[in-house]
C-alpha cells in the first residue's frame, strides 16, 4: 500500500531520546501529527526546535494507565522507550536494564490494543544476539534462536519480540519489531559514563592536547558496522510501512565495517591533531565482532542505508565539538568569567 502520512498521527516514545528525537523529526517531513510521550529524564533538548510543532505527552510508561493515555487519538506506534546506556551499562547484569523495559513494552502493546492502534513498531536491539564464529559476524535473523543475549537490556528486548508476535497472531495487531545495530549520529549522551563509543571516542579527542594520547577498551580489534541516526530513522519508517507482521528484522549497515583502532584513527584525521592510541585490555569490550547481516532487510523493505560512515562521522563530530565549547562556555559564565 502507498503510505499517507500527512493524514495520520504517529507517537513516538523515548521521543525525547537521541533516536526518537530524529524519526520524530522525519515524520514532521512526512507531514504526520505527532506525539511524543516520554519521561524526559534527560529534559526536553533534543526537541527544542521542534517543540512547538508537536504534542508531548509526559507520561510513565511503565504503568499501564501512562501507555493508555499515551496511545490515545493515535493510529500507529514507534514504541523506542527502554532503560538504556553504552557498554558500562550494558555490561552490568542489572534489573534496570529488565524490569522497566518490560513493563513497558506490555503496557504499551496492550493499551495499542484497547484504543485500537493500526501499526507497532517495537524497538528491538542487535544486543538479543550473541557472538557465533570466529570469522566477523554478520547477525542473521535467526542467530537469535536459542536467545541467549550477554546482559538483561538483551532479555528485556527479546521479551518484548515475544510479546509483538503474541499480539500479532493472537490479537490481529499488525506488529513488527526492528533489531537496531550501532546506531550513532548527534545528540547522542557526551556523558563518560553512559556515552556509546563514538561520542565517547569524539570526546576524549576533543578534549585531549595537540601531541597526547586516547585510551581504547581493549586491544581495538573489535568490528562494528554502524547506521547513522537518520537512516535509521528512514529505515524504522520503511518497517512500519511494509513489515508488520509480527517478525523481527535487522536494521543496520555492514556497507563499511571497521575496527575500533580505525574508528579511533578516523576521528583523529578529522581532528586535525597528532594523538596516539593506547590501550587498556582491563576494560569491558563488548562482543569481538558484530555487523548486520542486510539481506532480510534489503529484500523485504526494498531500501538500505545512504550515508556513508566518513560522512556520518565528521557530523558527529563537529556537533561534538561544538556541544562541548557551549559547554565549556556556559561553566565560565557561571564563574563569572569573561
Amino acid at each position: 500500500m502507498s503510505f499517507d502520512w500527512e493524514s495520520t498521527t504517529a507517537l513516538v516514545t523515548g521521543g525525547g531520546g537521541f533516536i526518537g528525537s530524529f524519526l520524530t523529526e522525519e515524520l514532521l517531513d512526512r507531514g504526520a501529527d505527532v506525539v511524543v510521550a516520554d519521561n524526559f529524564s534527560s529534559g526536553h533538548g533534543k526537541l527544542s526546535h521542534i517543540e512547538d510543532e508537536i504534542e508531548i505527552r509526559t507520561v510513565d510508561l511503565t504503568t499501564h494507565k501512562g501507555c493508555i493515555e499515551a496511545t490515545e487519538g493515535v493510529d500507529h506506534v514507534f514504541h523506542l522507550a527502554a532503560s538504556v546506556g553504552g557498554i558500562h551499562y550494558i555490561q552490568r547484569e542489572n534489573v534496570n536494564g529488565l524490569t522497566p523495559s518490560v513493563l513497558m513494552n506490555q503496557h504499551m502493546l496492550e493499551a495499542s490494543r484497547i484504543n485500537d492502534i493500526d501499526r507497532f513498531l517495537f524497538a528491538s536491539s542487535a544486543c538479543i544476539y550473541r557472538q557465533q564464529h570466529d570469522n566477523l559476524n554478520l547477525f542473521s535473523e535467526d542467530q537469535g534462536i536459542p536467545a541467549n543475549p550477554h546482559s538483561t537490556y538483551g532479555w528485556a528486548k527479546i521479551l518484548g519480540e515475544v510479546a509483538c508476535e503474541a499480539y500479532y497472531e493472537d490479537c490481529d495487531m499488525k506488529t513488527g519489531a526492528v533489531r537496531i545495530f550501532n546506531a550513532f549520529g548527534p545528540r547522542e549522551s557526551l556523558d563518560p559514563d553512559r556515552s556509546h563509543v563514538i561520542p565517547s571516542l569524539c570526546r576524549k579527542v576533543i578534549e585531549e592536547p595537540d601531541g597526547g594520547s586516547i585510551e581504547l577498551f581493549g586491544d581495538g580489534t573489535q568490528e562494528r558496522g554502524f547506521i547513522y541516526v537518520t537512516d535509521l530513522a528512514d529505515g524504522m519508517i520503511e518497517t512500519i510501512e511494509k513489515k508488520v507482521d509480527g517478525e523481527p528484522i535487522n536494521l543496520g549497515n555492514s556497507k563499511e565495517v571497521t575496527t575500533m583502532n580505525n574508528l579511533a584513527e578516523k576521528i583523529i584525521e578529522i581532528s586535525g591533531k597528532d594523538i596516539s592510541i593506547e590501550h587498556d585490555l582491563s576494560k569491558p569490550t563488548g562482543t569481538d565482532k558484530y555487523a548486520c547481516d542486510m539481506t532480510k532487510m534489503k529484500e523485504e523493505l526494498d531500501w538500505e542505508p545512504s550515508v556513508s560512515f566518513e560522512e556520518g562521522l565528521r557530523n558527529v563530530y563537529e556537533w561534538a565539538e561544538a556541544e562541548l565549547e557551549g559547554t565549556k562556555k556556559v561553566a565560565a559564565t557561571e564563574r563569572g568569567e569573561q
